[in-house]
């Protein structure tokens, strides 16, 4: 196996995918010569030409555009979104176009389309570019929406969704494409699409997240345990559809759930867990449903970030009120 960052998982997944699949195509603004904006696509273009690696117009609404023509006629496309605060440009080639398609079509269509694209907070990005969107897809039945927190499951998950037969929403949190390293092996291999994972074992009360907000609980775990509390984490790695059997079974092991998220309250998909607890595990809790997340506001100029982002003390915080109910 080999250390890899998340960023050069994810290039060996793209790699991985052109040289298996001809009909695989990888487009966007910058993804060709210059490699992308954060280097994802570094290479790509140079070991298997501009026919299947090239630049398109600063037109977001164009990319996504081109994918559905190109779905119809049977290749796989993987365009990008240089940032997912631009989505709002293609919302109707997601949701009112590529989530239909297999329906409108009597399943004589699939849409396998792939689009990737950086997202989150904690690296002093400009305006737009650091928004956690993903509710707004995520409310859309026929798109599934994928959110890596390591190298190795991006790598698996990104094999797997540009294999999918329907649209796949990739999202690739910013603070985490150089952040840490892990063995990933060099090999093909896929992370199934839909299913959590349970990262860290627990007794006592059980944190839930994904992205980067998986790393704060994770940290939060470790710091809990200082104080004799045992906290479960769960990488919900997609989060629609959500892997709701892997959440109430934890549920109604440790009793207690703390719902972690960077999207503001009222965005992301917290509030969707919480209605799946409720509906299927109310009678197993012995405290509310916590939740940590942003205010409700729009998203900060850098200099106000890191106040503005939940972050592992706030999860510390609402997983001993939890415990002390």
């Amino acid at each position: 196996m080999a250390q890899m960052t998340m960023i050069q998982a994810i290039t060996d997944a793209l790699r991985t995918e052109l040289k298996n699949d001809e009909n695989v195509l990888v487009f966007g603004e910058d993804v060709g010569q210059n490699g992308g904006v954060f280097r994802a696509t570094e290479g790509l273009q140079k070991e298997f030409g501009e026919d299947r690696v090239f630049d398109t117009p600063l037109a977001e609404s164009a990319i996504n555009g081109l994918a559905i023509g190109m779905a119809l006629q049977g290749f796989r496309p993987v365009p990008e979104i240089q940032f997912f605060g631009f989505v709002y440009e293609t919302m109707d080639s997601i949701n009112g176009q590529m989530a239909r398609m297999r329906y409108r079509s009597g399943n004589t269509y699939n849409m396998p389309i792939t689009i990737r694209s950086p997202f989150g907070g904690g690296v002093k990005t400009p305006e737009l570019h650091a928004d956690s969107l993903e509710g707004l897809i995520a409310q859309q039945p026929g798109v599934k929406v994928v959110i890596p927190s390591n190298p190795y499951d991006a790598k698996g998950l990104l094999i797997s969704a540009i294999r999918d037969n329907d649209p796949v929403v990739f999202l690739e949190h910013m603070k985490l494409y150089r952040s840490f390293r892990e063995e990933v092996p060099e090999e093909d291999y896929t992370v199934e699409i839909g299913k959590a994972k349970v990262k860290r074992e627990g007794t006592d009360v059980t944190l839930i997240a994904y992205g980067a907000m998986v790393q704060a609980s994770m940290k939060a775990a470790e710091e809990l345990e200082k104080e004799d509390i045992s906290a479960e984490v769960i990488d919900l790695m997609t989060v629609s559809p959500l892997d709701v059997e892997t959440i109430v079974a934890s549920v109604k092991k440790t009793n207690r759930v703390v719902v972690v998220q960077e999207a503001q309250k009222q965005a992301g998909i917290a509030n969707q867990i919480v209605a799946e607890i409720s509906e299927r595990a109310i009678l197993h809790l012995e405290a509310p449903i916590a939740r940590v997340a942003a205010p409700d506001t729009v998203y900060p100029f850098a200099a106000a970030e890191e106040v503005w982002l939940p972050n592992h003390e706030d999860i510390v915080e609402k997983a001993k009120a939890a415990v002390h109910f």
